[in-house]
C-alpha cells in the first residue's frame, strides 16, 4: 500500500499509541511516535510529518506549548495538528484554536472518527484553495500556490487554516460569506468545529497583519474589506 502521508502522534498512555497506530497504518500512513513534548519536538524536526497528534496533558511540555513552539517556526505553518484531550470545555478548545490547532479528538479514542477526521485533513491538503490565482489587493499579495502572505514587502506567517481563510475572503472582496459558507468550504461538513473557530482565526489574521481588513456583520458573517 502506497503511503498517504507521515503522522507523529504524541502521547504518554502507550495504550492509546498503540490504538492510533495501529488504525492509521491499516489506513496507509507512516506513523512516527512521541511519549512527551520535548520528545514531541525532537521527533517533529527529524521526520517532518504532515499531521501531528498531540496529547493536551503530556510530561515537560503539554500539547499547547508543543503546538505553539511548532507554529513559531516557519518550516511547521503548514503542518496539521490535531489536540487529543479529555477536556470538552470551550474555553480550552478556544485556546488550542489560538495556538493554531486544526481540530480535537476526544478520549477515548473512537478509531471511526479519528480514521475519518484524519482523512478528512489530508483531503484538504491535496485540494488547497480553490484557485491558484495570485491575489494583489493594494500592498498585500497573497500567493495560493507558495502559502505566501506579503504585506507592504514583508512576508506575513499564517497557519494553513488562517492563510486559506484570508484567501477566501480576499478573492470576493466586499462580499459578505456567511458563517456556514466559511466553516464548510474551510473546514469541510464532515470536521466538527466550535462556533468560536472563525472568531479565533479573524482575530489571529488581524494581529498577524497588524491590518483591519475584515468586517465582522453581526448575525450573518464576514466579508474582505482594504477601504476601512
Amino acid at each position: 500500500m502506497d503511503q498517504k502521508g507521515k503522522i507523529l502522534i504524541a502521547d504518554d498512555e502507550p495504550d492509546i499509541v498503540e490504538i492510533i497506530s495501529y488504525n492509521l497504518k491499516l489506513e496507509g500512513y507512516e506513523i512516527f511516535t512521541a511519549r512527551d513534548g520535548d520528545d514531541a519536538l525532537q521527533k517533529a524536526k527529524v521526520h517532518k510529518p504532515d499531521l501531528i497528534i498531540l496529547d493536551v496533558m503530556m510530561p515537560y511540555k503539554n500539547g499547547m506549548e508543543v503546538c505553539k513552539i511548532l507554529r513559531s517556526q516557519p518550516q511547521f505553518n503548514q503542518t496539521l495538528i490535531i489536540f487529543l484531550t479529555a477536556l470538552s470545555d470551550e474555553f480550552s478548545h478556544v485556546k488550542g484554536l489560538e495556538f493554531g490547532a486544526d481540530d480535537y479528538l476526544s478520549k477515548p479514542v473512537s478509531p471511526k472518527v479519528l480514521v475519518t477526521k484524519v482523512n478528512s485533513l489530508f483531503r484538504r491538503i491535496q485540494k488547497g484553495p480553490d484557485q491558484e490565482k495570485v491575489l494583489q489587493l493594494g500592498e498585500l499579495r497573497i500567493d495560493p500556490v507558495q502559502f505566501v502572505v506579503n504585506y507592504n514587502e514583508q512576508d506575513i506567517s499564517l497557519a494553513k487554516k488562517e492563510f486559506e481563510l484570508l484567501y477566501l475572503l480576499a478573492s470576493k472582496p466586499g462580499r459578505v460569506f456567511l458563517r456556514n459558507e466559511i466553516l464548510s468550504q474551510i473546514w469541510g461538513t464532515d470536521v466538527i468545529v466550535g462556533d468560536r473557530t472563525i472568531d479565533v482565526h479573524i482575530r489571529k489574521i488581524r494581529q498577524k497583519l497588524g491590518l483591519d481588513c475584515i468586517t465582522t456583520v453581526k448575525g450573518v458573517g464576514y466579508k474582505f474589506d482594504l477601504s476601512q
